[in-house]
């Protein structure tokens, strides 16, 4: 295992970053009315994940906290793919403008669980 120092060498940061980001560009072709509403969920969700990476990162002395943060992100980003769903319901995304933003988020969901069950590598190294 590589040498993580940071909340940003976590193998899972990098991913929800980039995946925050490409959401955080769509909502701008929702229509008018849709402008304060669903696409501020779709971005807050979206980047929470990386936040409470940061979060957890932070509380790793205590491993109860940690777990707790991790959880927390695991909620968001499945958070983030409800709110793509509705935005594909909507119809103010395409089919595979929701493939291609939603791809991604399985996988980060599958890294966050990762990290729960191993929280004691992480934790017992805070210092």
């Amino acid at each position: 295992m590589a040498i993580i120092r940071s909340f940003r060498d976590l193998c899972v940061y990098q991913p929800a970053r980039a995946e925050a980001l490409k959401v955080f560009r769509v909502p701008r072709t929702f229509p008018a009315e849709e402008r304060y509403s669903l696409p501020d969920r779709i971005r807050r969700s979206a980047r929470a994940v990386k936040s409470m990476l940061a979060e957890a990162w932070a509380h790793r002395r205590y491993r109860a906290s940690f777990i707790s943060k991790v959880t927390d992100a695991l909620g968001e980003a499945t958070e983030t793919q409800s709110w793509l769903d509705d935005a594909l319901d909507c119809e103010y995304i395409t089919a595979p403008q929701h493939r291609e933003m939603d791809a991604a988020w399985p996988s980060i969901g599958a890294a966050l669980n990762q990290l729960i069950d191993r929280a004691d590598d992480f934790c017992r190294s805070a210092g």
